[in-house]
């Protein structure tokens, strides 16, 4: 429920050098807890996954201490090129379950913008192997 209350997770690839590479995306979270993402093919995030498919992704919020909650998943990134799975995870992404205007008009207008936007990109999708997550309020002020 925590990560389907959010609009981005952070994906973290293993960058050039060694470095992590922290990248902000929106997402969709499928019914057996894979993430999917869709990113432009040439992206740094691309070219990493290729390199080392590891990755990690982390939601969170809080500012004070006792604020602090999240989760990071651990997984195997598999780069799917598959234009009608990248629409999908494009309009899920984006709307987050707001779905198309009712307007057809509109709605036309979004999905041909997206169709178009979907030709340029990949899908990344992570089944976690690994979950761990933390609630700072669980601990009542003590620490």
């Amino acid at each position: 429920a925590y990560i389907d209350s959010k609009k981005t997770i952070t994906i973290v690839s293993n960058g050039p050098g060694g470095f992590p590479h922290p990248m902000p995306m929106w997402f969709a979270r499928d019914p057996d807890d894979s993430i999917r993402m869709a990113t432009y093919r040439t992206s740094q995030k691309i070219l990493n996954i290729k390199r080392d498919p590891r990755v990690s992704l982390l939601c969170e919020t809080g500012v004070e201490y006792q604020e602090l909650r999240g989760v990071v998943l651990y997984g195997v990134a598999e780069l799917v090129d598959d234009f009608a799975l990248a629409c999908d995870t494009l309009l899920r992404a984006g709307g987050r379950g707001e779905g198309l205007p009712a307007d057809p008009a509109a709605a036309k207008q979004i999905m041909d913008a997206m169709r178009k936007n979907a030709e340029k990109r990949f899908v990344i999708r992570v089944k976690p192997d690994r979950v761990v997550s933390w609630d700072h309020a669980k601990l009542g002020g003590t620490y």
